[in-house]
């Protein structure tokens, strides 16, 4: 199934402490931590492929360059967004970014690579 840039999704999340960077373990604050914003960024990736891979495929985290810009607190909403820029082969590009109700809080760059979910899972054993 051909994938074409453009493609793009949201994905929100209200920070909760199960969030911060206290419980990843990333930090000793009570802020949005930053390995969950690039998982809520990775999550819109996956959202905005939704329908557009083909039966027994799926896309794997190749690379993530990402800065985190601002934190925010538990109790705000912060939404990210994922736009599909390329299509290299097998490699999906993503540009990536978050805001909150008072602005943006990180971007970046995510790659996903499209696999054969079978093939890929052979190379575990």
């Amino acid at each position: 199934m051909p994938l074409d840039p453009g493609l793009s999704a949201t994905v929100d999340l209200v920070v909760e402490t199960a969030d911060t960077a206290r419980a990843h373990g990333s930090g000793d604050v009570e802020v949005l931590a930053t390995p969950r914003l690039v998982g809520l960024c990775e999550e819109a990736t996956m959202s905005a492929l939704i329908g557009q891979v083909g039966i027994g495929c799926s896309t794997v985290g190749l690379s993530i360059q990402f800065d985190h810009l601002r934190p925010t607190a538990v109790g705000q909403r912060v939404t990210a967004e994922a736009t599909l820029d390329k299509v290299d082969g097998r490699r999906l590009h993503f540009t990536v970014c978050a805001k909150d109700d008072r602005g943006l809080v990180g971007a970046g760059k995510v790659t996903r690579v499209l696999v054969d979910v079978d093939r890929f899972m052979e190379k575990t054993l």
